[in-house]
């Protein structure tokens, strides 16, 4: 399956790599969309769309809209899609975030408007007008605004460079039931749709996610920034002390800001192409995503799935861009 380059050259300088972030912040997705806002020439953002998950859509365009005031980007549009699940009762997580979904950190209520478009109109007409292969799609979020353009609009497939996901889980197993990772859980259909429409796919799943740990020390890093995003992110990121026993005690996995690490330095990462399922009909093992590890089905690969990670290079390069916010 093609997997497009990173980024093209124009006359000796780095054409920048247009993504638009799907997202449900969500204090992980926070300090994901400002590492993207920050990577000047590597990433142009093009847009949030915002879906229900960590929390309801009404809380999620409000943080997604703080979150682009206060890296000083009013200009990036955030839109609303959708508010439930393809099939489903939505399932929230402000047991992690917060009931406001970014832990109650001080942050102004939002002066930019929301955009008037829809998020999965923005997607269809996004991918309709820029050149094949040029926009990638990263999820940070239940899949459910993607899989509703892709069933609305199957013509936008073929036209994404690359989906670029948070979800799922091999080795690490689940984080919401046994198995299951919550981005998965929340709408299996819509990652079923997702990881079944022919767009190439790169997953970041909890295995990576668990290596990436907020220590006191690199919490710290970002508090000793001594800017207004510096202090945001060490309050986004600070360990409570109920870190789970699955991470040692070392600290908290940062899940989303992942996606943004491979897309600007994949050096950091190791990857494998595997063919993965997710599971939409056992109650007990719902949104458990299926990597075939070993070749064992004889399915064709449909993913590049994300095993390893430095996580210190990730931190440094974490910090260093919340630093030029």
């Amino acid at each position: 399956m093609a997997h497009h380059a990173v980024s093209g050259r124009a006359e000796g300088r780095r054409v920048a790599r247009k993504i638009i972030i799907d997202t449900d912040p969500g204090q992980d997705d926070a300090l994901a969309i400002l590492l993207a806002l920050a990577s000047g020439e590597a990433l142009e953002v093009l847009g949030l769309t915002c879906v229900a998950g960590n929390v309801p859509l009404g809380l999620t365009t409000r943080n997604a809209r703080r979150i682009c005031e206060l890296a000083g980007r009013r200009d990036v549009p955030v839109m609303a899609g959708c508010d439930r699940p393809m099939g489903r009762d939505l399932v929230t997580a402000e047991h992690v975030h917060g009931e406001d979904g970014l832990r109650g950190v001080d942050l102004p209520a939002p002066t930019m408007p929301l955009d008037s478009r829809h998020a999965v109109d923005f997607l269809i007409e996004t991918l309709r007008e820029a050149a094949p292969g040029t926009v990638t799609l990263v999820a940070l979020a239940p899949l459910t605004n993607l899989a509703t353009a892709f069933r609305r609009a199957p013509d936008i497939v073929a036209r994404v460079a690359d989906i670029v996901l948070m979800g799922g889980a091999h080795r690490a197993l689940g984080n919401v039931t046994p198995v299951a990772e919550f981005n998965i859980h929340v709408d299996p259909q819509a990652a079923d749709i997702v990881l079944c429409a022919g767009a190439p796919v790169t997953i970041v799943p909890l295995d990576v996610t668990h290596k990436a740990l907020v220590t006191p020390a690199r919490n710290a890093a970002f508090a000793a920034l001594r800017t207004r995003v510096g202090q945001v992110a060490a309050a986004l990121s600070r360990p409570t002390g109920r870190e789970s026993a699955r991470h040692g005690g070392l600290g908290a996995p940062l899940h989303d800001p992942c996606t943004i690490g491979w897309l600007l330095a994949p050096d950091l990462f190791a990857a494998r192409e595997v063919n993965v399922m997710v599971e939409t009909g056992s109650e007990l093992t719902m949104g458990m995503t299926v990597m075939d590890w070993w070749g064992v089905t004889g399915r064709a690969a449909n993913a590049r799935v994300l095993h390893d990670i430095d996580a210190d290079g990730f931190f440094d390069l974490l910090t260093a861009g919340l630093a030029r916010l």
